[in-house]
């Protein structure tokens, strides 16, 4: 699905359309991923540049909440780097966080270690993408309101709609009250 953020912009109304052919859709490892395990998901193709959560839920018409983001955080001591997986109307709580992965601390990752540690750009950073990277994969339990949620599908211009339960078995993520709401302007972590 292509949303035009210039349409939006504009004030028309978007409908989405499902691509008739896969050649269509943006491929890689992520939609690979997917289809090979025939997972139903959606696709929906966004303007390439770096988007935060609350402008994908904006152009998605879709609630906020129902757009998570990934955040990559980093332990005080050596060990893998942590996935927090949060509402795109939420920020991370770094010490609820550290609670549930046995930590006494952790930190947000900087842009240039995000991207270093995952590969991926910041804007285009998803789960489905990591899962054989070492991350331990955190999951706001916000995620409990929603059958399905929208995920970065692994690059800049992809998001992916999916069941909440197909997104738990694949990452085996833990679910956690990890975040809490803030309102849209002032959340500083909207675009990571």
């Amino acid at each position: 699905i292509f949303v035009s953020k210039e349409n939006v912009e504009l004030g028309f109304l978007v409908t989405p359309f499902i691509y008739a052919r896969q050649g269509n859709m943006i491929t890689n490892n992520v939609t690979r991923l997917l289809q090979s395990r025939k997972i139903p998901f959606t696709p929906f193709e966004l303007p390439p540049e770096k988007l935060g959560a609350l402008e994908t839920a904006r152009l998605l018409s879709v609630p906020a909440g129902q757009v998570f983001k990934t955040i990559v955080l980093l332990r005080e001591r050596p060990g893998k780097p942590i996935l927090a997986i949060i509402p795109g109307n939420h920020e991370v709580d770094l010490k609820l966080v550290a609670t549930v992965v046995g930590e006494k601390k952790v930190k947000l990752a900087t842009q240039r270690e995000a991207e270093t540690l995952t590969g991926l750009e910041v804007g285009g950073i998803s789960p489905l993408a990591l899962l054989q990277r070492g991350f331990q994969m955190v999951l706001d339990r916000s995620v409990d309101d929603y059958s399905e949620i929208h995920i970065s599908g692994g690059q800049r211009g992809l998001n992916i709609r999916l069941s909440v339960q197909s997104l738990l078995q694949l990452t085996n993520a833990h679910v956690a009250l990890l975040s809490r709401s803030v309102e849209p302007s002032t959340s500083a972590f909207d675009s990571l």
